[in-house]
């Protein structure tokens, strides 16, 4: 697919991974509709894409919830007249031992952190696919749809409920490349290692530092790595159903 006025939509587009996306994508000559809860971040995205000569338009909404998204896309479509490409991007971080012994008991992750968690990264997902492969089927669009999923859904130490939503929507890009090949649509997931982003920085010290001793280049990787990527799939007509590991070799 050609970026070049491509119609491309970028859920959790205000900071760290989507915003570098935008950027990226809007240098190319893409069009963006950027999703995420944040309306002053997405403002800062818009800016950016602006600065760079690109349409972006901002939509405010929480992709866990059915009305919004529905509507959304609507809006989209309408703003845009079609969708070329969804990057499921948005998602959360709130990492906890399942269980730990303390002086007092055993402490236990809460069905709140666990669900908040799988409500963001794995519903949202749902959500969003859902709705980009209607409209890209009514409109009989080729397009493509990336989930953007983890190093850490094979599994990691304190993050039950983050690694069982980054396998989530890895299972989900794989599922989905197979129901919507006969449309043209093509599906991919990314699977990032330690990125410098906002969310790697809630990440405590010793953490960062016995991930980074795991990574054969020693060193944290760049959002604009995760973003070639994005161009990478989004350009490569051949490329569906499988993942990209973008991790500098990580092994958790």
């Amino acid at each position: 697919m050609d970026i070049e006025n491509s119609v491309v939509v970028i859920t959790g587009a205000s900071q760290g991974l989507g915003q570098m996306m935008a950027v990226t994508l809007a240098q190319m000559g893409a069009q963006l509709a950027l999703i995420d809860v944040n309306k002053k971040g997405l403002r800062k995205t818009q800016d950016q894409c602006h600065m760079l000569n690109s349409m972006a338009r901002i939509y405010e909404a929480d992709v866990t919830n059915e009305v919004e998204i529905e509507q959304t896309f609507l809006n989209i479509v309408e703003d845009f007249g079609h969708i070329d490409t969804l990057i499921n991007n948005a998602g959360i971080l709130d990492d906890g031992l399942l269980v730990k012994k303390t002086d007092t008991g055993i402490s236990k992750m809460s069905l709140e952190q666990f669900q908040t968690v799988m409500d963001v990264n794995v519903t949202g997902t749902f959500l969003c696919g859902r709705e980009a492969a209607k409209w890209m089927i009514e409109n009989e669009t080729k397009g493509v749809i990336i989930n953007i999923s983890s190093a850490a859904r094979a599994g990691n130490v304190g993050q039950t409920n983050y690694a069982a939503s980054k396998a989530a929507v890895t299972t989900m890009a794989v599922g989905w490349a197979r129901e919507l090949g006969q449309y043209g649509i093509r599906v991919a997931a990314i699977a990032p290692g330690l990125i410098d982003t906002p969310m790697a920085a809630q990440i405590n010290d010793d953490t960062i530092e016995r991930m980074l001793a795991m990574i054969p280049l020693a060193r944290i990787g760049d959002p604009t790595e995760i973003a070639h990527s994005v161009r990478f799939i989004i350009e490569n007509d051949y490329f569906t159903g499988r993942v990209l590991e973008i991790d500098g070799g990580l092994r958790l």
